[in-house]
Parts: C-alpha cells; structure tokens; sequence
C-alpha cells in the first residue's frame, strides 16, 4: 500500500479516506505521533486496499454519441442536443456533457427517490418532512433531526434493490438516530437481507463516476 498523505489540524479523532485519485489520506490531531498514526493504517489496511480496488475499477462513463447509459435501471442511448430525456433517448450538449448530466441526474433523482421514499413511509408508517439531492460522494444518503432525507445525486446509477436499503436506512433514523441495535432492528424487519444489500452497495464503485 502507498505511503499515505498525513493533514494534521486541531481536530481530536483521526480519519482515513481514499480520494478519487487512489490517494490515500489520513487527517490525525496535531498531538498524535506518527507511530500511532502508522498503527491507524495498518489496522485499517484491509478497507484501504478495498477502496483503491474500487477506485481502479470504476467505470468510466462513455458520453459519446450512441453510448447507452442506464439511469434508475433504464437503458438510454445519448445524442448530442439540448439536455433532455425522450422516448428512450438521452440527450446532452456537444461540450460540458458531464456538467449537463448531473444537472439532469439531478432533477431525475428528485423525482425517483421522493416517490420511493414516500411509499416506503406510507407502507411502514415512517414520517419525513421532505427529499433532496446532494452530490455526496463520502455517503450515499443522510437524514437529519428534522426529518430531512438527502441522496446522493449518484444513486442512479445503482439497482433498484440497493436503492431501495438507502432509501430504508435513512427512514430508520427518523424514528432512532443511532446505528445502534434498535435501528438495525427496523431496518432488519423491512429488509432481512440488509446485510447483502448493503455489502453489494458498498462494494458498487459507484461513488467514483462524475
């Protein structure tokens, strides 16, 4: 594994990530030594080398004209004009294309997971105030106090079972906030297979694309 890169600040926990680029890099307080920051590594060596696997395997979205790209397990064939959908076909501008996407992926992703989510909260009795999309690359969801629910905007890009556990798991934490062994107990009682959902989402690389 690479020598990682080390930020210290006045933070009081260390954090270990692995950029877009397949560095790896550690934030640590400023009081911590370079032996214990060494330790932190190696304890977590086998998620670090996970992440540049992913990050070496991640697609690379081809946005030529007549490449297919599937968006919320639909297939779309792209040709060059003014950023739309229509009858199947994906369409974005001669330059900028992937600026123009996320844009629409956006807008898209909107529409999708707010209607996921409310009949998800309809069938299991779950309330939140509403949905919005980020472009998170770190999480694929997040649900705050006040029962706002966010998705990234990349979730299009994975399968409707997987979409399905993000969109279970943020409504979980409107009734119990914590990872603890209550919130797993509701996500466990819509979604028996959370484990191998979650492990599949995970291991996606979806994060990587845009």
């Amino acid at each position: 594994m690479q020598e990682p890169k080390i930020i210290r600040s006045d933070r009081k926990t260390l954090s270990l990530t692995v950029t877009r680029e397949g560095e790896v890099v550690v934030r640590a307080p400023k009081f911590v030594s370079d032996g214990e920051i060494v330790r932190f590594v190696r304890k977590n060596s086998d998620w670090v080398e996970k992440r540049l696997e992913a990050v070496q395997n991640a697609r690379k979205l081809d946005l030529s004209d007549g490449a297919q790209l599937v968006l919320f397990d639909r297939a779309y064939t792209i040709f060059s004009g003014r950023t739309r959908i229509s009858d199947g076909k994906l369409f974005l501008p001669e330059s900028g294309r992937e600026r123009a996407l996320c844009g629409l992926i956006k807008k898209l992703a909107l529409e999708e997971m707010s209607a996921l989510t409310a009949r998800i909260a309809r069938t299991y009795g779950f309330r939140f105030q509403k949905v919005r999309i980020s472009s998170a690359r770190g999480r694929w969801g997040s649900c705050s106090r006040d029962r706002v629910i966010a998705y990234s905007f990349r979730i299009a890009f994975v399968e409707g079972a997987l979409r399905e556990y993000v969109a279970v798991h943020e409504l979980a934490h409107t009734v119990c906030f914590s990872h603890n062994g209550e919130f797993w107990e509701v996500v466990g009682s819509i979604l028996p297979d959370w484990k191998q959902r979650r492990k599949k989402l995970k291991s996606s690389g979806v994060m990587q694309l845009l």
